[in-house]
């Protein structure tokens, strides 16, 4: 899997002339690296999409993996065969396991199979979390909207799609309704579920109930308001293709309605009122009356709800949230030597990631701000000439994975949306000369 030389050529000078040499060579061999080391093309017509240095592909990682060839489906019309063999993996995926996160290439019993839940041996990991099921139905939405293809909406996607829905209507009331169980042993309290695998109490809300978040790490509170949103979000997404081409009034009336739902419901508990930015969302609540003020560096976050969300860069509600988010009133704000960013309870304090410094250039209005997010990262990471997962703010020679292939996605999305290249239903999209 490639892209096109002439494109990536072309566009790549453009980012030389827009934000210099080292941002143009950091992001041109990270568009050809991806396709080159991470995406393997298999015979049945999918790509498996490794995440880097786990061999292993996760449904959410490979969505956004592939995020920023999105923006360039309009020139170089190719990356579409690339997009559309991805979402019929993941539909396969959907379909062998809705609980599982990651997934192995074959039927090999690689991954976390001592792991006490219902392991099967294509699956890597079974740590159920709201987004997985959510990016899919994006990615979808997102190559027909690009192109009209139709040919990734295929009987798989249909059948994964109603799974979708039926499993997040189930966990709606977890505690009645799932038999989904996780442990994991010998391991850190955020790699398994307390209560005998159940996780921590919740109160049926409306709102779906996610095991772990983004990050693979456990909620504290089960109902991840970002996912919820995203979830919304993405079945708006389903919605709009079961009306138009998968010609299905019943699958859009049902994941209209769902989607109606879970927006609601996550409005009327997922909102808090700080001292301080006054109403804002909550990361984690769980309808009896907790709540978890954070943001993770891991997409979707609350930072990101204009890329995954729905939400309007305007919305009052999100600007009052992002700047909660981008404060020291943030648990997983950071200020150090190199600058400001986010973190995450996933990797040591004083980590920050360089995807959320990618979304929170992407959730900007302010063009140099995008511009000092670009060259800050390209200093930072130039001696690597690519994304680790996260450094140290202070010495960022110390750093987490060094082939994370998510990060080096979100930083050419970032560097493609400052050259005037958007990911359709990205901010900018609509506007854009370049959009796809």
């Amino acid at each position: 899997m490639t892209v096109d030389d002439r494109v990536l050529a072309d566009v790549t000078v453009e980012v030389a002339d827009a934000l210099g040499e080292q941002a143009a060579e950091i992001f041109a061999e990270a568009m050809r690296r991806t396709l080159r080391d991470a995406v393997v093309p298999d015979d049945d017509g999918t790509v498996f999409v490794l995440t880097g240095d786990i061999p292993a592909m996760w449904l959410r990682d490979s969505a956004a993996q592939l995020r920023p060839y999105l923006a360039l489906l309009g020139r170089d019309p190719g990356l579409g065969d690339t997009v559309a063999a991805l979402v019929r993996r993941q539909s396969r995926q959907i379909l062998d396991d809705p609980y599982a996160n990651a997934f192995n290439r074959g039927p090999d019993g690689a991954g976390h199979q001592g792991d006490e839940t219902a392991m099967t041996p294509g699956v890597w990991e079974r740590k159920y979390e709201v987004d997985s099921l959510a990016f899919p139905l994006q990615l979808a939405h997102q190559l027909w909207r690009a192109t009209a293809r139709t040919d990734h909406l295929d009987d798989a996607f249909r059948a994964a799609a109603d799974l979708v829905i039926t499993t997040l209507r189930t966990e709606q009331d977890h505690d009645a309704r799932s038999t989904y169980r996780f442990r994991r042993s010998d391991c850190p309290p955020s790699d398994t579920l307390e209560n005998d695998g159940h996780g921590t109490p919740v109160a049926v809300t409306g709102m779906t109930w996610s095991a772990f978040r983004p990050s693979d790490d456990a909620c504290a509170y089960h109902y991840n308001v970002p996912g919820n949103l995203f979830a919304a979000a993405a079945l708006r997404d389903l919605a709009d293709l079961a009306r138009g081409p998968l010609g299905d009034e019943a699958l859009a009336a049902r994941a209209a309605e769902l989607a109606d739902e879970l927006d609601a419901a996550t409005r009327r508990h997922g909102v808090v009122e700080h001292p301080t930015h006054g109403r804002i969302y909550a990361y984690e609540v769980d309808g009896l009356g907790r709540h978890l003020l954070m943001d993770d560096s891991n997409m979707p976050s609350l930072l990101s709800l204009p890329l995954t969300g729905g939400t309007a860069l305007d919305d009052p509600l999100y600007a009052a949230t992002r700047a909660f988010v981008l404060s020291d009133d943030n648990p997983m704000y950071v200020r150090g030597a190199t600058g400001d960013g986010l973190g995450s309870p996933h990797t040591p304090p004083r980590y920050v990631w360089p995807i959320a410094a990618a979304v929170r250039g992407l959730t900007s209005t302010d063009a140099e701000e995008k511009r000092d997010i670009v060259a800050a990262l390209c200093s930072v990471n130039a001696t690597r000439g690519r994304m680790c997962e996260a450094y140290h703010v202070d010495h960022p020679d110390r750093f987490t994975r060094e082939w994370f292939s998510w990060a080096d996605s979100m930083f050419c999305e970032l560097v493609l949306d400052l050259v005037g290249y958007h990911v359709p239903g990205a901010p900018g999209a609509e506007v854009s000369g370049h959009a796809a």
